[in-house]
Formats: C-alpha cells, structure tokens, sequence
C-alpha cells in the first residue's frame, strides 16, 4: 500500500493554527506520508517559517466540527437593489496528541477540513510497523548501525563473573523458540543446563522462566523476574523449576518471590491455567502479593487524570477530587512501594528475590526496574538508566507497539493500551525530586524517552519483542535512540546540573504529602514554563562558571606552583 492514497487533500491555505501560551498563527498546511506541516510567511524576502512538524503518528484522536455560516451578498439593478443570501461553510480540526498537546486547525473549507480530517485519522492508525517513519528516516551523515550496541548484555554480565562463578550467559532463546518475548541472551545459574531451562520454560506463562535481573554488588544478592507457573486448577509442578530457584539460593539461604497481583487475582488465574508457587515445592521461598494495576484500570486513570488537567475552569476543591478521583498517584505510590519493598529484601534482609506478575511483562518490570535505580548508582545516571531501560524494557519484553499505540484522548475501545512505562518515568522523577542531587538526568530527559516510547523517528521502541524487531529488521533499517541522545550536543540538554553522584541506597518516601503531580509533563502544554527555563539557564551558568573558575585555579596551580585567584 503506498501511503499517499491515504491522503485525501495534500495542501490548504489560510489554515489558522492555535495551540495553548502560543499566539495563532496563519499559513499553509501540507499533509505528507508521514507528517502534518503548517508554515506561514514572514517578512518580505524571507522563506516561510515553520510553525508545525507534527508525525501523524503523534496523534492520538481527531475532533471536527464544521460551521455554516450565512453571508448576504448586495447588488443593483437599473430598477432596485437587491441582496442575494449564500452559505459558505468551514471547518474546525482538534488534534489530541500523544504528547498531550492539543492543536487546532480553523480550516476555512467544510470539504477541505473533511479531507484533511480523513488523511490524518488513517495516517495516524497505521498498525504495519514497516509502515511507519523510522523506517524512511535517515538523517544526514548518520550510520544505521550506530547505537544499536552501546548497551550488550555481555557488559552488564562481565562484573558479575568477575565477582562470582555461580551465574553463566546462555543464547537458549538463540532462535525465540523457548520463548518470544525473551532476548536471545540470558543470565542463569550456571548449574542448570539449558535442557532443565527447557523444562522450566515449558511451566512458565509464555516460556519465561526466571532469569537474573539485578546482581546486588555490595552483598552477592541477585533479583531475578519471571511469568507466572502455570500450576493450574490441579496443582502441575515442575521439577526443573524447582531445582532451578533452589539452585539460586545455593544452600541455606532465602528468597522471596515478590506477585505483583493479589491472592485473589492469583486464584482466579489458577482457574484458568496459571497460579503461584506452591509453598511445600518452594520450600525455602516465601511469597508476598503486593498487588500493582495494569491494564484497563490503570489507562482509564491516565485518561482520568488528563481530564482533569484539562478542564481549567474548575474550583480548588473539584481539581482536588478529580485528581484523587484518577487514582494516579496511589497507582505511584503503590509502585514505588513494591519497588522499595524488593530492595529492602536485597539490601537489608540480604535475601534473594523473585518478581513477577502474571505474563512479566508489565508490573513486573515497574518493580525490577525501579528497584535498580533505588538501590543502583549507576542505573542514576545516564548511560546507566539507558542501559537499564534497554535491558529490563526493551530486551524484557515490554510489548511496547501494545501499550503504546494509544494514550489518552483516543475514542477507541481500550485493548491492550496501557500507560505502564509512563507510570515507572513518573516513579523515577518522584526519585529525581526527593533526591535532587543523586540523579544525573533532569525531568527533560524522562519526558523525552516517554515520548519516544509512544512515537518517534528512532527504531529503539518500535514492536513489543526482540522476535519481532528482528523479523522486521529494525535493528538493519532504522536509526537507535540512544545514538541520538549520546550526541554531545543533545546529551547536555539532559544533565541534571545540579547532579553529584551519591552512593548510597536513595530510599523514597511514599507518603501522601512527599508524592506530587509531575507537572512538567502532565501540564507541560498548560501551564507557562518560561519562568522555569530562565531559571535552568541560570542554574547552568553558574555551574559553568563555577567549572571554569576551578580548572583555571587548577592551570595557575600547574604552572607557579601556587593557587591563583579565581576570575572575577
């Protein structure tokens, strides 16, 4: 299918765009394969200015509305005057996007705005990932390659056997046919062959059975993640599963596997083929339900909340209780205490850990994720979380095409969508604002990995699995993510300036009064930002400044001997 079939009408004048705290502006509008462009003109002499370079699929929902107007129109005759009625009719588009900006488009044609609707509404709902923009985006003097192997698990494993020899990587899932939403290399315990790892992928939901995920330096203590056993309604075991977690614990240690659903969701899923871990095989393992929403429930409160954000003509006291009423910050809250809960079992009681939910592929890693970059400092910094997010995310196994392919305006029947990322970004900057100065990336950092996740010109979160980016080869025909932010000139954007690294365990509070709404992305295209900028402006001025004194104290140092004067 080629996609300028889709495009009803490719070019419109006089479209007035209006957008919030920004002054509307007049111009053309130009509808390509994969872009919506407005420009309008400026001073004589000059090219059109750009005002709008908007991907179709950064829309979430198209609103239209049309208006017929009646003009009269006067004419004279020899005899008389007469005036002659006719309707001319146009046409209003609102764009909803996934980035929770709206954009309006005042197009002066009913037709033409029916049109330009029509284009936009199957150009943003293009499900054919191949279809979609990473795919033809190729920046000057980029390399498709580059990026793509900043982040081998090869890197994060190489510690680990430098401090024990109980762990060993195996490419099991060489071929996805264990399990396909498992990368092909995996850590697990080096006493297990793969034919027992086989076996215990055969009793795991979707064939995964647990791997390491975290290996807790400072006392050997390693977290691991899986899906549920599929023990179902008459109690199915698995010896090599069995043999598998025992093998963990290496003799007479303990463990606890961490259900992020409650007794009873795990009950109800026993029914019908899944369940838990049966106390009496699991014998030095303790389970702990610490229930985490996903799914509908937790896209219904991000559309919640947004429609709370959006409504500006409301008292204190209604904004509070639909705030409340969205439930999104207890969903916060509930993450992050599940979260501290698993580090507390690796740092405090040197326990090892178990996580998962019912597939693994969601809550479970909220929690994996989260509790590195509690317990991690270098999962605190930028290099450290993109190699997390590629490897407890990406690798993992999030079905990111699913969760993604709608946020929160959309008027389609929810699926599969899910805010389930978004929520753990949320997690990550209530860390960033309790502790400041321990993370080395700022708010704009984590709004941009959000956005990349819903939509973006990179193939770094396009599919749901390592299966299907490779059979649609997006590792060979689209450019990585983490290339782009690596960029010099784009990674100084992201510094926290304020960042000194701390090397302790950051533990958050989680009572109502320390968790706030994050507002530089939920009201970033609501309220004014200008004040924040000039003071981040400042902010890196004087560390600037204060850098360039020191290493001007330090040359006058080299060179007399002696400590200069810091300049003026």
């Amino acid at each position: 299918m080629e996609l300028s079939e889709l495009i009803k009408s490719s070019r419109v004048e006089h479209v007035l765009l209006s957008r919030p705290l920004v002054p509307a502006v007049r111009g053309t509008l130009c509808i390509t394969s994969h872009h919506l462009l407005l420009s309008a003109p400026t001073e004589e002499g000059k090219e059109d200015s750009l005002q709008l370079w908007l991907l179709h699929r950064s829309v979430d929902a198209v609103e239209k509305s049309v208006q017929n107007l009646g003009l009269y129109q006067s004419s004279r005759t020899k005899s008389f005057q007469q005036e002659t009625r006719f309707a001319c009719s146009s046409g209003t588009i609102t764009l909803k996007c996934k980035d929770l900006q709206m954009i309006r488009l005042d197009i002066p044609s009913m037709e033409e705005c029916l049109d330009i609707a029509t284009s936009i509404e199957a150009l943003s709902s293009l499900d054919s990932v191949t279809l979609m923009h990473p795919f033809f985006f190729r920046p000057e003097g980029w390399r498709l390659e580059e990026g793509w192997q900043l982040y081998p698990l090869e890197d994060y494993y190489r510690p680990i056997s430098a401090d024990t020899d109980a762990w060993r990587l195996t490419t099991i899932n060489k071929d996805f046919t264990v399990s396909p939403s498992y990368p092909p290399l995996l850590i697990v315990p080096k006493s297990i062959d793969d034919e027992s790892l086989k076996a215990s992928a055969n009793f795991r939901h979707g064939g995964r059975f647990p791997v390491l995920s975290y290996y807790h330096k400072k006392n050997g203590m390693v977290m691991l993640r899986s899906s549920q056993p599929m023990t179902g309604p008459n109690g199915k075991r698995s010896k090599e599963d069995e043999t598998l977690l025992s093998a963990v614990l290496d003799g007479g240690e303990r463990g606890y596997i961490i259900d992020t659903r409650s007794p009873q969701a795990a009950k109800q899923t026993r029914m019908r083929g899944g369940g838990t871990e049966a106390k009496a095989n699991y014998a030095h393992w303790k389970r702990l339900h610490r229930p985490l929403e996903r799914g509908r429930s937790l896209q219904e409160s991000f559309i919640k909340l947004m429609e709370a954000c959006n409504e500006q003509s409301q008292s204190m006291d209604r904004w509070l209780s639909k705030l409340e009423a969205s439930k999104w910050l207890s969903h916060v809250k509930d993450s992050l205490s599940t979260a501290c809960l698993a580090a507390q079992c690796l740092e405090r009681e040197e326990a090892y850990v178990l996580v998962h939910g019912s597939e693994g592929t969601d809550t479970t890693l909220i929690v994996t994720a989260l509790a590195q970059v509690i317990l991690d400092p270098d999962c605190r910094t930028i290099s450290g979380f993109l190699a997390l997010i590629e490897r407890e995310w990406i690798q993992a196994g999030h079905p990111f095409h699913l969760r993604c392919a709608r946020a929160a305006y959309s008027h389609s029947r929810v699926k599969h969508e899910a805010p389930v990322f978004l929520l753990f970004m949320d997690c990550c900057w209530q860390l960033g604002h309790q502790f400041p100065f321990s993370m080395e990336f700022n708010e704009r950092f984590l709004s941009s990995l959000i956005q990349n996740a819903y939509v973006s010109e990179y193939g770094t979160f396009l599919c749901n699995n390592e299966k299907e980016r490779y059979l649609c080869a997006v590792k060979e025909k689209t450019h990585s993510l983490w290339c782009w932010i690596n960029r010099p000139s784009e990674r100084r954007k992201f510094l926290n300036p304020l960042y000194d690294r701390n090397p302790l365990v950051v533990w958050p509070s989680v009572e109502p009064q320390s968790l706030q709404l994050w507002t530089g992305f939920f009201l970033q295209w609501i309220l004014p930002t200008d004040h924040i900028t000039r003071a981040q402006a400042e902010i890196w001025q004087l560390v600037d400044f204060t850098v360039a004194s020191h290493e001007h104290a330090a040359s006058s140092e080299d060179d007399s001997g002696q400590i200069a004067p810091s300049p003026p």
